[in-house]
């Protein structure tokens, strides 16, 4: 064969070798060049519409909104997502360098789109099949996606679109916002799982603190967490979370953000979590918040629309609610209500004991019991549950009867048991429940509110909701009314029965509780209220009437339903905590009648001020014959039936206050009052045939007061919250009322007036 033959036989398959390499090239480069022309037709919108500018610029985020104390500590949230921004000078620089390290090394070099790390998953992740090559979204990407979601299960064709979609979105979030802001929105719309959605509450959330004081190991498991939460949730995959966390300490290692001598020891840590579960059940002022969210905002947003027109949403436009109620109060008036209820609880279970219809009253009868469940079981949520699915009345009855699995409440703590709905409609009534609520009488400020004993389990409010009959907490105000009308707290009245005639009715004798030693003998009116004497309350009704009673407690802030009738000197009447609260400030307060309130003001997501909140007040009496009225309550406390808080809790400091029990001992109350704060607690069981059966046990200053009692002492004890201790202020003027009573109560014997609380007969 001649040269040229030969040379046309190698030339042949180099030809063939040249086509398929033009061939290949053509296939690797032509993708490509479709590219630019796809991307330009999908940035027209021709397959579909991009987000406007306007979306862009205000990109829709659901934010909690937070209920914040006088101190500044987060009471807690309402929300649709538990999300609460941060800005860029909040974050830790160790998150920062954690998520560049780990999701977007060129962070800081491109322009939304990474052209390198494209070309690399392509010919390292696609061709080669090399999963280590890693993604190829930036983190402008990653953020595109999230502030607007794709579809699930999309076709391929569909999902490549979308993905394009994002590039040109990740390009126009880069002309819109610089790299700080792009990482701080990324960060804050992270869903970190277990209800900690953003950095802040994931903060938080896992290892109970802020973004801007998270360790490094801490950062580097939280971004960890953003290549897949599912896959690396702390709570229930520990070891693989941990695995991914020194995967993102080696890369701030990889790109000089940390010393390989660090990592070493720093991978050896365990994860550390501090676990903060976020339940609306769970944390200060449950009660509070409920009511905040259920009443008040409600109201608020309907009559406060946004400039657009539309209402502000709770759930999700991150208000900031300011909040009257100081964080380091409220504990104690838990603290407070959860050792005393434990206490009470003891004995009335050992009670119970002895009652064959426990927890009722051994004279309520069967059908009264089953009536009374009855009512309880419609009242229920699992009554509205089976009645939505049309179960009928015998249906649903048969079903609160059939045994099931539930979780209970105890003292000791929650424990698993089986029991028939029913039957733990019964065990729940055998607690005592109580209310308690805490102001200051010179601002209206409500600094704490407790409205139950456990909010999980007893939802409904003791303070606001709950009308309960108020016993002889209500005498204060049928005394304030002779004050007002020139009597002296040294006014002597003889402590002698005092019958009302009332029309088509029989006539009406309040009795005496009290020891029989002071019958017949004359008490001075600030004695009387001391040792709360019904016939002397009496007396006084039945000189001014009690019309004159009903229009001086309304001034007062009372507007419970109150029947004008004698027996109102009593306490008859059912009213609120709240408002009983309220109306004794005044006296506190020189006799301003102040309205409470429990927030100050409420604020948008960026900090505007949307509404100022400052309580109504209105003047009732002169500060002279307010001053009497607390002289006149300081008896109780020094002498009377509230004396209990001198000797057995060593509270010493100026303070006045007032007992009360109702008929058969079913309500327990105790109002105190100091310089700077009104106090007020209930005590009682969810019926009112559920109760002590002694007056011992059953009164006001055994089961109310002590709540009261122990508040003060952590309140007192709290040098931080630096509550005045002095003595109530004189009014500024001269006092023309006679106040030295001892020199008339000499002949009469003082005693402490210990287990004697004159309003339990009606």
């Amino acid at each position: 064969m001649n040269e040229a033959g030969k040379k046309n036989k190698k030339s042949l398959p180099e030809k063939k070798r040249r086509k398929y390499i033009r061939i290949l090239w053509w296939l690797v480069v032509a993708p490509f060049l479709l590219l630019f022309p796809l991307v330009f037709m999908v940035s027209m919108e021709w397959f579909g519409p991009l987000p406007h500018i306007e979306d862009l610029q205000n990109p829709r985020i659901n934010l909690a909104t937070e209920i914040i104390s006088s101190d500044g500590k987060i009471l807690g949230k309402y929300y649709a997502e538990n999300r609460v921004t941060v800005k860029y000078k909040d974050l830790s620089p160790l998150l920062v360098n954690g998520l560049i390290s780990t999701e977007d090394a060129r962070f800081h070099e491109h322009s939304g789109i990474d052209l390198r790390g494209l070309f690399r998953v392509f010919f390292r992740t696609v061709l080669g099949r090399d999963q280590s090559g890693g993604g190829g979204s930036t983190i402008s990407q990653q953020l595109a996606k999230m502030l607007f979601p794709r579809e699930k299960n999309q076709l391929r064709i569909r999902l490549a679109m979308r993905k394009i979609k994002e590039w040109i979105i990740a390009a126009k979030l880069e002309q819109q916002y610089t790299k700080e802001e792009i990482l701080t929105m990324y960060l804050n719309k992270f869903d970190f799982v277990n209800l900690a959605v953003g950095i802040k509450s994931a903060s938080k959330i896992y290892f109970n603190t802020t973004p801007d004081s998270l360790k490094i190991e801490q950062a580097a498991m939280l971004i960890g967490m953003c290549k897949n939460p599912a896959l690396f949730n702390p709570l229930r995959r520990a070891d693989t979370t941990l695995h991914r966390r020194n995967v993102v300490l080696n890369q701030m290692v990889k790109y000089e953000y940390l010393t390989k001598e660090k990592y070493d020891s720093l991978k050896l840590l365990p994860l550390g979590i501090n676990y903060q579960q976020e339940d609306h059940n769970l944390g200060l002022a449950p009660y509070l918040r409920e009511s905040l969210r259920d009443n008040f905002m409600e109201k608020w947003c309907m009559e406060n629309p946004k400039p657009d027109g539309t209402q502000y949403d709770v759930y999700r436009d991150g208000l900031k609610i300011y909040t009257t109620i100081d964080s380091r109060m409220q504990r104690y008036a838990e603290q407070a209500m959860e050792q005393h209820m434990k206490e009470v609880q003891v004995k009335f279970f050992k009670e119970c004991k002895q009652k064959k219809n426990a927890p009722f009253d051994f004279r309520v009868t069967k059908e009264e019991i089953k009536s009374i469940l009855t009512a309880s079981m419609k009242r229920s949520e699992r009554y509205r549950a089976l009645k939505a699915q049309g179960m009928s009345a015998a249906e649903i009855e048969k079903n609160f009867n059939v045994p099931v699995p539930m979780t209970v409440f105890s003292w000791k703590g929650e424990f698993d048991t089986t029991m028939t709905p029913m039957d733990s409609m019964r065990y729940y009534k055998t607690f005592l429940r109580s209310g308690f609520m805490s102001m200051d009488p010179h601002t209206g400020y409500i600094k704490a509110w407790v409205g139950g004993i456990n909010y999980k389990h007893f939802k409904y409010d003791q303070v606001k909701t709950a009308r309960r009959q108020v016993g002889s907490t209500f005498k204060p105000f049928v005394y304030a009314l002779a004050i007002m009308e020139g009597w002296s707290p040294c006014k002597k009245i003889p402590n002698v029965p005092v019958t009302f005639e009332i029309p088509d009715q029989p006539a009406w004798t309040p009795a005496n509780s009290s020891d029989e030693k002071y019958n017949g003998k004359m008490l001075t009116l600030r004695f009387a209220l001391a040792l709360s004497i019904n016939s002397i309350t009496a007396y006084i009704m039945k000189q001014f009437g009690p019309e004159p009673v009903v229009q001086l407690a309304r001034r007062l802030g009372i507007t419970a339903p109150m029947d004008a009738v004698p027996s109102l000197c009593l306490g008859t009447a059912e009213i609120s905590l709240y408002e009983m609260v309220g109306a004794m400030s005044t006296f506190a307060n020189q006799g301003t009648r102040i309205e409470p309130i429990f927030v100050t003001r409420i604020e948008d997501k960026h900090g505007r001020v949307l509404s100022d909140f400052r309580p109504h007040t209105e003047e009732v009496m002169d500060e002279e014959k307010a001053y009497v009225m607390i002289q006149l309550l300081k008896g109780a406390v020094q002498f009377g039936t509230g004396v209990r808080l001198r000797y057995k809790y060593k509270l010493m400091q100026p303070m006045a206050g007032k007992t009360g029990t109702t008929q058969n001992h079913s309500d327990g109350w105790f109002m105190g009052i100091t310089p700077d704060l009104v106090s007020g607690v209930w005590v009682g069981g969810e019926e009112r045939s559920i109760h002590f059966s002694s007056l011992d046990a059953g009164q006001g200053a055994s089961m109310a007061l002590p709540v009261f009692a122990y508040y003060m002492q952590k309140v007192y004890a709290d040098k931080k919250i630096n509550l005045y201790e002095g003595d109530f202020e004189k009014p500024a003027k001269k006092i023309t009322v006679e106040m030295d009573c001892d020199k008339y109560d000499k002949e009469t014997e003082a005693g402490s007036g210990e287990g004697d609380d004159g309003g339990d007969d009606f």
